[in-house]
C-alpha cells in the first residue's frame, strides 16, 4: 500500500510504525511542518509554517488549526500534482489541525486519525489544581473551545486510534465508537533493567543500579506536571529516607498553563 503519515513533528508517535511498514514493502511517505528538523526514517515532504492568526481567545486555537490544516492541504495538493502522490491510507495526528482538509485532496484514501487526547473542562488536565488553575466560566469556555478541531478530526476520519483506554475515554461518547485501542509499544531491547548501569553526574556523584533513587522526569518543570507537589513533598520524603538520592530531569520553559508572574521559570521559583 501507499501510506502517508502526517505530523507537524514527524516522526512523533509514528517513530516505529512508519519504518516498520516500509520494511514490510509498503510505500511510506510523510508530511510535516517546515520548521521540523527531526530526522525522518522515510521520504518526507514539508508544508509552510502557519501564519499568525488574527483571532483571539477562545477562538484562537480553532483558527490556528484551520490555518495549519489549510497549509497542509495546499502542500499535499502540490505533492500530488508534482510527484504523483496518491496514498491508499492517510494517517495523521489530529492534534494540530493538519488532517482537517486532507480528504479534499485525497478523496479515495482511507483516513485515520491518531486521537491522543481530547480537552474537557473537568476530569482531565484542567480545573484540578485551584492554586494554579482557578475555575470559572471563562476557563471552561476556553477549554471547550480548544477541543473543537480535535473532535472534528475524529469525525472526519474513517477510523481513529488511541494508545490507552483512558486517552480514548476523553473523547465524547458519540465519537468513541470510531476509536481502536492500540498501544504504541515499548522497545524492550533498549528499555530494560541493566544491573551494571551507572550514571556520573556533573558534581562527581555516581549513581548505580540498586541505589535508592527517586526521580522526577518531565519535558519542563512546571505546575501542570506536578513539580510543585513533588518538590514540596521532598523534605518529608528525605527525612523518612535519608539515604535516598533525588534526581530531577526537565527543562525550564513552560509547556502548559501560565508562566510565573514576574518572569523567570517555575524551576527557579
Amino acid at each position: 500500500m501507499r501510506i502517508l503519515f502526517v505530523h507537524q513533528n514527524f516522526p512523533g508517535q509514528f517513530l516505529n510504525l512508519a519504518p516498520a511498514l516500509a520494511a514490510q514493502g509498503h510505500e511510506v511517505t510523510a508530511l510535516t511542518a517546515e520548521r521540523n528538523r527531526r530526522a525522518s526514517p522515510v521520504r518526507t515532504f514539508r508544508y509552510r509554517d502557519p501564519a499568525p492568526v488574527a483571532a483571539t481567545d477562545p477562538a484562537r486555537t480553532y483558527a490556528e488549526a484551520v490555518e495549519r490544516g489549510t497549509r497542509a492541504a495546499h502542500a499535499a495538493e502540490q505533492i500530488r500534482s508534482r510527484h504523483g502522490l496518491d496514498p491508499d491510507v492517510v494517517f495523521g495526528h489530529g492534534g494540530w489541525g493538519e488532517t482537517l482538509f486532507l480528504r479534499e485532496v485525497f478523496p479515495r484514501a482511507r483516513h485515520l486519525c491518531y486521537a491522543e487526547f481530547h480537552y474537557r473542562p473537568t476530569g482531565a488536565d484542567t480545573g484540578f489544581d485551584p492554586e494554579f488553575q482557578p475555575d470559572g466560566l471563562a476557563a471552561r469556555i476556553a477549554v471547550t473551545a480548544r477541543a473543537a478541531h480535535l473532535l472534528q478530526s475524529v469525525i472526519l476520519s474513517d477510523a481513529a486510534l488511541s494508545p490507552t483506554a483512558w486517552q480514548a475515554s476523553t473523547v465524547p461518547p458519540e465519537a468513541r465508537a470510531k476509536i481502536e485501542l492500540i498501544h504504541d509499544g515499548i522497545d524492550t531491547v533498549r528499555v530494560r533493567p541493566d544491573p551494571a548501569a551507572r550514571v556520573a553526574l556533573a558534581d562527581g556523584t555516581v549513581l548505580r543500579a540498586g541505589d535508592e533513587i527517586l526521580t522526577y522526569v518531565a519535558r519542563n518543570i512546571e505546575p501542570y506536571r506536578g513539580a510543585h507537589i513533588f518538590l514540596r513533598a521532598l523534605p518529608a520524603v528525605l527525612a523518612a529516607r535519608p539515604g535516598a538520592r533525588v534526581v530531577i530531569v526537565g527543562g525550564t520553559d513552560t509547556s502548559y498553563g501560565p508562566k510565573p508572574a514576574g518572569g523567570g521559570s517555575w524551576k527557579d521559583r
